[in-house]
């Protein structure tokens, strides 16, 4: 037995089997866009970590600053004493991502999930109404209320009974739903389901908030319609709705800017971030207008380790990193190869139904006869597994299972890059034959 099979067999023994694993890839040590497992086998990293390594693994000026930040305070909590880092991670989020022009607050939290969580809670607190509207293919977390918004059912099997007053609509996804509509009408009619719901389930006067990821990630990597984005904004600012953007998987330079909003034109009141935000380290925020945020009832926000300052360290450090590579233009440069590559290899593979993404966010949606209702998750699965025995490590995504995403490392060189979609695109011919053969 090697030391992948050990390990792996030890994880076995005494880590609980609710636990994904979905690769039986093994990790030692990283650094840039590189894994190496426990006996030397070194991998391109197609995941980031789901996402979080935007700036690649173990950026030196990230490590450097996590030392430094060791050496002087590991914790005191933010309830107790205010602590530098704390005041200015939130200092430079505030001027990265500004919410309004009455001024913008911000809460750090230790993951994604907590953001959501207290996100719904200080859009409920703000506005004193209970209802929350979701979609259908989010991902929201694993926590109780976020499990309770996020869709897919396979995730949530035996775990109730969940949190009460949310309503959910389908997801505007053109691809799956468009049925040869333009996408300014399908937005139209979407909205127009939303305005229904209004009418049949909930009342405008007893929501809270709306929650959506201007692009799905979990879900598929499916962007919102900018035109529904528009109008959902419209709806919320005309019945005093909380809008909230959730940009855990999509913030921080992976679509080319800060955060995917900024390609709308569209600011939410509250908006959720964590992942590639920490460089690696466990972090989160509820980034949101002033007028809102500070609506909140005294002492119902906060927890023991939110904004450690080992953490806040990581993150200015990784920020710092993503602006000073200027890894926005970074995710436009090699999310366009991608795209260019996926979208060549579509016109001779029916398999791929769909090519989509923003930025260095990009997917493959693989389906069967063309027909977006039959998606070819049993041979997604084949593919990501002939990947990884070739030494990419790539995830898939999306409710069936059926969509390839990539989520390369901002800093993954060209040489690194090529190869990585030369084993993926070899993979995706290879299977199309099979399955075509068949």
């Amino acid at each position: 037995m090697g030391r992948n099979d050990e390990l792996l067999a030890r994880r076995s023994a005494v880590v609980v089997s609710g636990l994904p694993r979905t690769t039986p890839v093994t990790v030692d040590a990283s650094n840039g866009a590189t894994l190496t497992d426990c006996e030397g086998k070194e991998f391109i990293d197609f995941a980031s970590g789901i996402g979080v390594m935007n700036a690649g693994h173990c950026d030196p000026e990230v490590v450097e600053a996590i030392c430094a930040q060791a050496r002087k305070l590991l914790h005191s909590c933010i309830h107790i004493s205010t602590y530098e880092p704390y005041v200015a991670l939130c200092e430079k989020l505030v001027s990265l991502l500004p919410h309004g022009p009455e001024g913008t607050k911000c809460l750090l939290l230790n993951a994604g999930s907590e953001a959501v969580e207290n996100a719904i809670k200080i859009a409920r607190m703000a506005t004193g109404r209970a209802g929350i509207v979701c979609y259908t293919d989010a991902f929201h977390g694993r926590s109780m209320m976020a499990m309770t918004l996020t869709s897919k059912v396979t995730l949530k099997q035996g775990c109730g009974p969940f949190a009460p007053e949310v309503y959910r609509l389908p997801f505007p996804n053109h691809f799956r739903n468009g049925d040869g509509r333009s996408v300014e009408q399908f937005a139209r009619d979407e909205l127009a389901r939303f305005e229904y719901l209004l009418t049949t389930s909930v009342s405008a006067e007893h929501l809270a908030a709306v929650i959506i990821e201007p692009i799905q990630g979990e879900g598929g990597f499916v962007a919102a319609p900018p035109a529904y984005l528009r109008g959902l904004r419209d709806i919320c600012d005309r019945h005093g709705i909380v809008l909230i953007f959730d940009e855990v998987q999509s913030g921080f330079c992976r679509t080319g800017k800060w955060a995917a909003y900024q390609h709308f034109n569209i600011t939410p009141d509250l908006s959720t971030w964590a992942k590639s935000m920490g460089g690696g380290l466990p972090i989160g925020a509820v980034i949101g207008r002033a007028s809102v945020m500070d609506r909140v009832k005294p002492a119902t926000l906060g927890g023991t380790y939110t904004g450690n300052p080992v953490a806040c360290a990581a993150a200015l450090a990784n920020i710092g990193v993503l602006e000073k590579r200027d890894l926005n233009a970074a995710a436009e440069r090699i999310g366009g190869r991608i795209r260019d590559r996926f979208t060549r290899l579509q016109k001779t593979t029916p398999l791929i139904g769909d090519v989509r993404g923003v930025g260095a966010m990009n997917a493959i949606e693989l389906v069967l006869n063309g027909d977006p209702a039959q998606p070819a998750t049993t041979i997604t699965r084949s593919i990501l597994d002939a990947c990884v025995a070739r030494g990419l490590l790539v995830i898939g995504a999306g409710i069936y299972g059926n969509v390839i995403r990539t989520l390369p490392p901002l800093v993954i060189e060209d040489a690194q890059l090529d190869c990585a979609l030369h084993i993926l695109e070899e993979e995706i011919v290879r299977h199309a034959r099979a399955a075509s053969a068949a």
